[in-house]
């Protein structure tokens, strides 16, 4: 009902331009010249004002009224059992609202049912009035603004205004929400050293993982939060992925821009990219089931000892799944390299294969380093391949032949655990800020990397 009242107010906005156009072009008595804006800008400023008005009272009598009505009964609840915990009241309200909407709940009895009843009541009365209220705000706003129409009217400007406002929010938005995550992150990573005296280098530099399992009365055992084999396994997976999908994926974005033929480059092209659409969870199946077993059965031939999880199958497995990513960005920096660059060496007698080892590559290297950079992002944050062929366990090991885990993997591991919220958050949101880190330092040495190169072949 909701998502059609958007839309109810987009149509609004819709009509309201169409009539405001109208309206402008009866101002300017047959002669367009008259208006100091076109009509489309009258109309699109009336437009804008009732989609702003609308949706902005759509979206704050949700929150509002979502808010007041949590509020309300957790209060009631709260009076009907005054000695219940805080979880026994938010089940019976998730209850209440489950019976309310039709669902299972699980329990059913008079506190519940009233709770319901009341519930179904207060929301359909929200449903209405939210819609009734938005529609007929956003209806207010057109009238009031199409009242504003005149021949002399800066209509253009008025809405060029507003829709630079709009584009700065949206910008804000992205900082702000980039800006919130990294403030979470190191507020949760104080809290957590806070927790364990400030030690630090126990963090770093430790070589035992398993926070949870020393937790007595809230506080943590310092010899168990070392999340060296943690990074020492997504570096090893990581440096795996890398060393398989970096070769394959330069060279078949070498022979698509250079040596194929148009013929051969317009089917090979999309089905290496189709690899970018396989979901992940299908690669993690994948390893699991062939790779994995084929790398055991095949190291058992010639003696080795191969456990049934693996970095090196996880790592394989993952390499395959960024080749697409390292040969279509590679691709097409190779193709902008100017052809007039290719002709001049070619003028100078150099093989085609020079041409490329001499010339081409060297003028591509910022972008090929983006790449690479990007398929290693991609490789530090997969998580399904990682559990599924690579293990779980935190094992400090430089035989890719055993099974590792990474740090998303154990991110993954505390905050979906039974474990209390409050004490899984700060060894979570501790190997997240650091892997926020480590990926920073990344990017801002291949940006200095980037720009050095780029101004020598620019």
């Amino acid at each position: 009902m909701l998502a059609l009242t958007a839309l109810l107010i987009v149509g609004l906005a819709i009509g309201f331009f169409i009539l405001s156009r109208a309206k402008a072009i009866s101002a300017s008595q047959g002669v367009l010249a008259n208006l100091h804006s076109r009509p489309s800008y009258h109309g699109t400023y009336v437009m804008l004002w009732v989609m702003i008005v609308g949706l902005a009272l759509l979206l704050a009598l949700i929150l509002g009224w979502n808010a007041y009505l949590h509020a309300k009964f957790i209060a009631d609840i709260r009076a009907a059992l005054p000695d219940a915990r805080d979880i026994e009241i938010d089940l019976v309200l998730s209850d209440a609202i489950a019976i309310a909407t039709g669902l299972v709940s699980s329990k059913n009895d008079p506190l519940r049912e009233a709770t319901a009843a009341s519930f179904a009541r207060a929301d359909a009365l929200r449903v209405w009035a939210t819609i009734a209220i938005s529609l007929g705000g956003a209806f207010v706003a057109g009238v009031v603004n199409m009242r504003r129409i005149s021949a002399d009217w800066r209509a253009r400007n008025r809405s060029e205004t507003i829709i630079r406002s709009i584009l700065w929010a949206s910008a804000a938005v992205a900082v702000l929400t980039t800006l919130g995550i990294v403030l979470s992150l190191i507020f949760e990573t104080f809290n957590f050293f806070a927790s364990i005296g400030w030690r630090v280098d126990k963090f770093l530099f430790g070589t035992r993982w398993s926070p949870l399992s020393g937790v007595h009365d809230g506080l943590m055992d310092m010899d168990k939060v070392g999340a060296v084999p943690l990074f020492a396994g997504t570096l090893m997976i990581t440096g795996i992925a890398m060393l398989v999908a970096v070769p394959i994926g330069l060279f078949a974005a070498i022979y698509l821009s250079d040596f194929a033929s148009p013929k051969v480059r317009a089917w090979a092209k999309p089905m290496l990219e189709i690899l970018a659409g396989i979901p992940t969870v299908v690669y993690g199946f994948f390893a699991a089931i062939t790779v994995a077993p084929f790398i055991r059965t095949s190291g058992e031939a010639f003696g080795l000892s191969v456990a049934s999880e693996s970095a090196l199958a996880a790592g394989i497995v993952m390499g395959i799944m960024i080749i697409p990513f390292i040969s279509s960005l590679s691709d097409d920096v190779i193709n902008a390299v100017p052809q007039s660059l290719r002709d001049g060496s070619y003028g100078l007698g150099a093989t085609k294969a020079e041409t490329v080892r001499q010339v081409v590559l060297p003028a591509a290297l910022p972008g090929i380093v983006s790449a690479v950079l990007l398929g290693v992002s991609r490789a530090i944050g997969e998580t399904m391949i990682v559990v599924m062929a690579a293990g779980q366990g935190a094992n400090l090991t430089a035989n890719p032949l055993e099974a590792v885990t990474t740090v998303t993997v154990q991110i993954v591991m505390l905050i979906t655990g039974d474990t209390e919220a409050s004490t899984a958050a700060g060894p979570a949101f501790t190997l997240a800020f650091t892997l926020f880190c480590i990926t920073l330092a990344l990017n801002i040495l291949a940006l200095r990397f980037v720009r050095k190169y780029r101004e020598k072949y620019d």
